[in-house]
């Protein structure tokens, strides 16, 4: 093991063909209408239904509870009272759950998982009163569909990094909404679980000759801004935030991952892992990653947007030509001012 560790050879290889999958999310993202079919949906859902089978299925939801707080703080950041919002792939409701009636009186929820609907928690109740009027919709992200201009805000949480015909979904999204309303989402972005990816490719490679993809492509954050500019959202705004979690080794974070329903679903994925290939990922991740208490870390990147609804009471950049101020006598306009 310490002389595959010192073949930097090999390492600099895995970390160039490791970089080179991350290159599907932007093929993905060219300027094209045809549709990538990147993953398996329905192999996705039958991973998320399993999850609901488990008694104790909120132990793995912790990822999912911190950033569906996140994003429920972005909606309260904006200042109003939504009277209809759509939750886009809800799963068990948790965004919904933290958020109140004098935010949002109804929410529409989405999800193509009968049994994840069946377990929504229901929404906060204030003083009480009756909470937030809830209506499901057993209905694939994929297939979204309904009335034009039906909601003032859209969110999605955690859903649309699975998604294959994401233009496709975002042009409906824009359709649904009302002139000026939002749409915010979060989603897993490059680099997320880069440890567990590249141990996996080095392990593979090493044990095996070769590597097949065990961890699920993900979006650059700039192809997410792109894309919703060009489907015709206004005010784009993007953020990145990265949360660390400590495991003991690499088959805790394995076994949480298949726990969230986030195990991978590409075509591409190789259905078999040797068992001397685990063996040998785990001494890698160690070595390369491991904490000096012997845990092994992980590292979820979150991308966060929100993207408008186009209205002519938004605020829009000055038109070409139109400044009265040449920058080179910006000095004078200090002095002046002091």
């Amino acid at each position: 093991m310490k002389f595959y560790l010192n073949n930097l050879k090999l390492v600099r290889q895995c970390l160039i063909d490791f970089h080179r999958q991350l290159s599907i999310s932007q093929i993905y993202f060219q300027q094209s209408e045809s549709t990538r079919n990147i993953f398996d949906r329905q192999t996705k859902l039958k991973q998320r239904e399993r999850t609901c089978l488990d008694p104790n299925y909120e132990t793995y939801s912790y990822v999912h509870e911190r950033v569906a707080q996140s994003l429920v703080d972005r909606i309260f950041d904006i200042k109003r009272t939504f009277q209809s919002a759509l939750d886009l792939g809800c799963g068990r409701g948790l965004t919904a759950s933290e958020l109140t009636k004098d935010v949002v009186k109804r929410i529409t929820m989405i999800d193509n998982s009968s049994l994840m609907l069946s377990q929504i928690r229901p929404p906060i109740e204030e003083n009480g009163h009756d909470g937030i009027e809830i209506i499901k919709k057993h209905m694939d992200e994929e297939q979204l569909s309904g009335e034009e201009s039906s909601y003032d805000l859209a969110y999605s949480c955690l859903s649309l990094h699975w998604i294959n015909d994401l233009p496709g979904v975002l042009r409906k999204v824009l359709y649904l909404l009302k002139n000026d309303a939002p749409f915010i989402g979060a989603m897993f972005a490059s680099d997320t679980l880069y440890q567990l990816r590249v141990s996996l490719q080095l392990a593979e490679t090493e044990r095996e000759g070769g590597f097949s993809p065990h961890v699920s492509p993900f979006v650059e954050p700039p192809d997410i801004g792109g894309l919703l500019q060009r489907i015709g959202f206004n005010i784009v705004t993007l953020d990145l935030d990265e949360i660390y979690i400590d495991y003991p080794s690499m088959f805790e974070l394995m076994f949480d991952l298949k726990g969230m329903g986030e195990n991978n679903c590409s075509w591409n994925r190789n259905l078999t892992l040797k068992r001397e290939t685990l063996l040998a990922a785990q001494a890698i991740y160690q070595n390369m990653y491991g904490n000096q208490n012997g845990s092994i870390p992980a590292t979820y990147r979150i991308l966060y947007f929100i993207g408008w609804k186009p209205d002519p009471s938004q605020k829009s950049p000055a038109k070409r030509g139109s400044a009265n101020v040449s920058f080179k006598d910006i000095d004078k306009i200090l002095t002046t001012k002091k």
